[in-house]
């Protein structure tokens, strides 16, 4: 999988994706401006020690994301979109981008992607969930759509043992 932010302006919540996309094997596409230099240490505090371990890729603008990756099926992450994203399929390859904290993605970019954007559904008074929070909601409904492959799905307790002897 992989994520896209559209002009990040909050560290602290790109740290934290960041985490989530080492978490799930997902690689990070930013893409310029930042709100931020990479080397602040709200970065490195909400990634903690995984940042290192992080596949990240900047792009100067989008057209440049575009000429990189000129494949690529990208679902955007929208309030204005008419799909729910628990109602489209995911594949493994897929990119799910999300927009700045501040104003989301652009209508002028999302009017070409009409029939990949997606949303979230939420309450009518609320303008949108924190970034950090979207990313992990829908890359975990991708992953869950692809099986989970190659992670972790079961885990034992530390100090005891599960009841049921498994």
């Amino acid at each position: 999988m992989n994520i896209v932010l559209y002009q990040p302006e909050i560290p602290a919540n790109t740290g934290n994706i960041g985490r989530t996309c080492v978490a799930a094997g997902a690689v990070l596409h930013l893409i310029e401006p930042l709100g931020f230099r990479l080397n602040e240490k709200e970065i490195k505090r909400a990634g903690m020690d995984y940042w290192e371990q992080l596949d990240v890729r900047r792009y100067m603008n989008f057209a440049d994301f575009s000429e990189k990756n000129p494949h690529a099926k990208i679902w955007m992450a929208t309030t204005k979109a008419r799909h729910i994203y628990s109602e489209v399929e995911f594949h493994e390859n897929d990119y799910i981008m999300f927009g700045r904290e501040s104003g989301g993605i652009p209508e002028e970019i999302l009017v070409d992607y009409e029939n990949t954007c997606i949303r979230i559904p939420m309450l009518e008074k609320i303008r949108s969930l924190n970034l950090a929070n979207s990313v992990a909601v829908v890359l975990y409904e991708a992953l869950r759509q692809t099986g989970f492959s190659g992670m972790q799905t079961e885990g034992e307790l530390h100090r005891l043992h599960w009841k049921s002897g498994k």
